[in-house]
This record gives structure tokens, C-alpha cells and sequence, in this order.
């Protein structure tokens, strides 16, 4: 998760040219054991951006060295808080989907972006 967390946040400050925290990550399951030995592939990609804060999806693969079979083993959506060297936010550039993959995590990400806000506004009103 360390390394989901740190590809995650390369895309971030690639984009936003500046420092970001990371506010939160949805749920990861690793579909494939990591073995010792094999090769982890990770990509990020910024999905969406909000005003300050933007969703980035990160995808895992394997690799057997020995045998050079490829498996997908695990994603992961993150979101991202840009900050300045002062640590308030700071508003960010907008995206632009191009092609239709593109369109499609743009439109799902704001829908996850809307639960994650419920959560939090009933994880608040709980005792």
C-alpha cells in the first residue's frame, strides 16, 4: 500500500507542481499474493479534480520474472489535497477527458467522490 500510496502521489504533484497529502483511499484488494521475486508495475493517472482536491486511480500488476506472466493484482483510488509550503490549500488545474476511457473515470470519480462525502457526513453525525 506504501508503494500504491507513493505512485498515487507522483501523478498528484506532477499535476498540481506543487506539494499534496494524501486525504484518503478507498478500499484495496489484492486479487494475486506478491511473491519474493516477482516484479511489481504500478500506474497512476489523475481521474478527476475538484477545487483543491483531486481523485487518483492506481493500478498494480506482477510480473514472474521467470516466466514473464503479467497479473493484475490489485487498484486503488486516492484522493489528494494540494497544499502550499504554508500547508493551506490550494486550488488546482482543471482536467480535460479526452478520450472516452477518460470520460469515464471523470464521470465515475465524481460519483465516488459523492459517496465518500456521505460516509464522512454520517461518520460525523455517529456518538
Amino acid at each position: 500500500m506504501h508503494l500504491v500510496d507513493l505512485c498515487g502521489a507522483i501523478a498528484a504533484m506532477r499535476h498540481a507542481r506543487g506539494p499534496v497529502v494524501t486525504a484518503s483511499i478507498d478500499q484495496m484488494t489484492f486479487l494475486h499474493p506478491v511473491k519474493v521475486g516477482e516484479l511489481l508495475l504500478l500506474r497512476s493517472q489523475v481521474n478527476r479534480v475538484f477545487r483543491t482536491s483531486m481523485e487518483v486511480g492506481v493500478k498494480v500488476w506482477i510480473e514472474n520474472l521467470q516466466t514473464g506472466e503479467v497479473k493484475h493484482t490489485s487498484s486503488a483510488y486516492l484522493t489528494f489535497v494540494a497544499v502550499s509550503s504554508e500547508g493551506e490549500r490550494v486550488p488546482l488545474p482543471s482536467i480535460v477527458p479526452e478520450t472516452e476511457e477518460e470520460r469515464r473515470r471523470y464521470d465515475e470519480a465524481a460519483e465516488r467522490r459523492a459517496y465518500r462525502l456521505a460516509s464522512k457526513d454520517r461518520e460525523k453525525q455517529e456518538p
